[in-house]
């Protein structure tokens, strides 16, 4: 294995013998080898579950790699075969450095012994000397945050309380290689901030690590790679912002195909904009793709019983702006067309910075627009307009669109077009970070 290579795994799979009935545990262990015996086909009295089948990947030293998919679609179990607490059916898996992982909760604490106990116990285990442990002793309790409770048995802790302590010690042993699964879900946004700056730290200094997590977000944010696991097997991995696109595809398109989205011909274009926003918007032809704006690298996806057809954006009033300034007003248009009875359909509209993260996201839902409400008639047209103060710092945004209903709790994607409008905002020495508050500072002196 190459030297700048963390984690190589080559056709890894895991396969797990499921029983029908108690009584067939025993048939196994003894029919099968008195078949063997007669030079009879042994027959087996399991069927199998494959967890994992044929996974193969790298990760280099000081990369951070996130991990993403459905439950049960064998997170954990490869996380396990990584770190050694769970053999693979087949496969094999190398890895260079001390690993250091939280795979469960509260896995590799005793219940009974206290938080002082259980941090020189953990770091023992982890290869640090009572020398070092009593050195970074300070540094776990002053991370962990849990005052007098350090003192206190692992069994009174909250779910809280437990990763806290668990990260802190993980942390403070250096490892080359860090896998957290999960774990910082329970924490509350403060101690999460807290994780996430020392992952960087930890990246600095050369640790891999893989992060696994349901927070699409956090995949965009922290790392730079990513993996999708579906049904046992890598569905698509590389970028992030492309990965979570797909997982969400995958999350709410099961089992439904893609839309057959057609490419406009020049014929259905319709003429330069000379009448009202209404007039202009083609609600008959797909023609979103020749508008000024618009991202030809967008993720479109959907069942195609709705299609979002065309969009009019506007900059106070100027239409189709190449560039945008904090505290315009900003227009937009859309039109979509019916093409089945929909119930209740819902559009919704978010912004993200161009690395994913998501600033601002609403829908006809959330909104309580009741007009929605009524709509949704087979070969029927709506034109809705949304608009909003531009508050977005300099840089690059997208907007993403998307119509859709809830049957339950599922909801049905017609049309979905992730990234779709690339919005542009100019700079401003005014202010830093993602959005502009407009705070007002003041000054008072006073007479000495």
């Amino acid at each position: 294995m190459s030297s700048d290579i963390a984690i190589k795994v080559e056709n890894l799979s895991k396969c797990y013998q499921i029983y029908n009935q108690p009584r067939d545990y025993l048939k196994q262990f003894i029919i099968p080898r008195l078949q063997r015996l007669i030079g009879r086909e042994p027959k087996q009295y399991f069927r199998e579950f494959w967890v994992l089948k044929d996974i193969s990947f790298e990760i280099k030293k000081g990369e951070t790699v996130g991990i993403i998919g459905r439950n049960g679609c064998g997170k954990s179990t490869l996380l396990q075969m990584i770190c050694g607490t769970l053999n693979p059916t087949s496969g094999n898996v190398q890895t260079q450095g001390r690993i250091t992982a939280l795979l469960e909760l509260g896995s590799g604490f005793n219940p009974e012994f206290t938080g002082r106990e259980n941090v020189y116990m953990n770091a023992a285990v982890l290869g640090l000397s009572q020398e070092e442990i009593d050195m970074r002793f300070d540094d776990i309790v002053a991370f962990a945050d849990i005052g007098e409770f350090i003192d206190q048995p692992v069994k009174t802790y909250s779910s809280g309380m437990m990763v806290r302590l668990a990260f802190a010690v993980q942390a403070q042993v250096l490892p080359d290689i860090l896998i957290v699964d999960e774990a910082l879900a329970v924490g509350d946004a403060k101690f999460q901030a807290k994780c996430f700056e020392c992952l960087k730290q930890l990246k600095a200094k050369g640790t891999s690590i893989l992060l696994v997590t349901h927070s699409s977000e956090q995949i965009v944010t922290h790392c730079s790679h990513a993996m999708l696991l579906n049904a046992g097997s890598v569905l698509v991995a590389g970028e992030p912002r492309h990965v979570v696109n797909r997982y969400m595809d995958l999350l709410f398109g099961k089992e439904r195909k893609e839309a057959a989205l057609s490419t406009p011909s020049p014929s259905s274009i319709p003429s330069a904009p000379t009448e009202r926003t209404r007039v202009l918007l083609n609600h008959v032809d797909d023609v979103f793709a020749t508008r000024t704006g618009y991202n030809p690298h967008e993720y479109r996806w959907g069942d195609g019983t709705a299609t979002i057809l065309d969009f009019y954006l506007t900059a106070d009033n100027q239409p189709y702006p190449s560039t945008v300034t904090t505290g315009q007003i900003i227009a937009l248009s859309v039109a979509i067309r019916f093409h089945a009875n929909l119930v209740h359909p819902i559009l919704g509209i978010t912004i993200k910075t161009k690395e994913g993260v998501t600033v601002y996201g609403a829908n006809s839902t959330t909104l309580a627009v009741d007009a929605f409400q009524s709509l949704g008639r087979k070969d029927t047209a709506v034109i809705a307009d949304a608009a909003f103060i531009c508050r977005l710092a300099p840089g690059d945004y997208f907007i993403s669109l998307g119509i859709a209903t809830k049957q339950g709790e599922d909801v049905i994607p017609h049309d979905r077009r992730y990234d779709a409008i690339h919005l542009q905002v100019n700079p401003v020495t005014s202010f830093f970070g993602l959005c502009n508050l407009e705070l007002e500072l003041k000054t008072q002196e006073i007479a000495s």
